[in-house]
């Protein structure tokens, strides 16, 4: 039995196909794909797209368009995909009993397959997160577009029925999505603000250290220049 090499350059060819197919032509690509063909190859697509994400982020770290540390914005390259992996299993669980509650007759591993192609979107919500508030409002609103097309050409649901619950789901999230953002936005003002603070009384109190110091040291001279007064008397 002949046994099938390891071929990188294949399979990234094969995810870019994926990927450009999902991209521009949601419908076609969801319609007619397999559902039953195996977690491995949506598993790989979605690392991928992870991979991309991470990528993404350490770039935009580097050239300042992005806020937080350096070395935890290097480390998601590694992170992303390692979550994807954990998490596309949980989302996909949550994507089944959506999906069964409203009428799919479709297995896990199609709604896995459907959640993992759907992380097309990873690097494209990564970039629109550069645009404070509305970036992750359009990238949520995406996904609940292509969600959407996958409801209604996988798992046959009709397509009021999925832009109503899917698009409550996207509201949700925007809503959550931006608070989260405003409060980040405070609590980064605050612990700036804080950290200004620190550094102005940590600048006076070495100041006034410094004078106390100079003040003890002129007393102590004082006092040498009297006692060789007196012994001189």
């Amino acid at each position: 039995m002949e046994q099938k090499s390891f071929d990188l350059a294949s399979i990234l060819a094969s995810v870019q196909k994926k990927a450009m197919t999902v991209v521009t032509s949601p419908s076609a690509f969801f319609r007619e794909m397999p559902k039953t063909a195996g977690f491995v190859e949506p598993l790989i697509f979605m690392v991928i797209m992870g991979i991309i994400s991470g990528l993404l982020q350490t770039i935009f770290s580097i050239v300042g368009l992005h806020f937080g540390f350096m070395a935890m914005t290097v480390w998601s390259i590694i992170l992303v995909p390692i979550y994807l992996i954990i998490g596309g299993f949980i989302g996909a669980a949550i994507l089944f009993v959506i999906w069964k509650l409203m009428g799919s007759q479709e297995s896990y591993e199609t709604a896995y397959r459907c959640g993992a192609y759907l992380a097309v979107l990873m690097p494209i919500i990564t970039v629109l997160g550069l645009i404070p508030y509305l970036g992750s409002a359009v990238g949520i609103a995406l996904w609940v577009y292509f969600v959407v097309i996958a409801s209604v050409e996988v798992h046959k649901i009709h397509s009021q029925k999925a832009w109503l619950v899917f698009g409550i789901i996207g509201a949700i999230l925007i809503i959550l999505n931006i608070s989260g953002q405003i409060t980040a936005r405070k609590y980064s003002r605050q612990a700036e603000k804080f950290r200004k603070n620190m550094e102005e009384t940590t600048s006076a109190m070495k100041k006034q250290a410094e004078q106390m110091q100079k003040q003890a040291e002129e007393a102590r001279r004082a006092a040498e220049e009297m006692q060789k007064q007196q012994g001189a008397n």
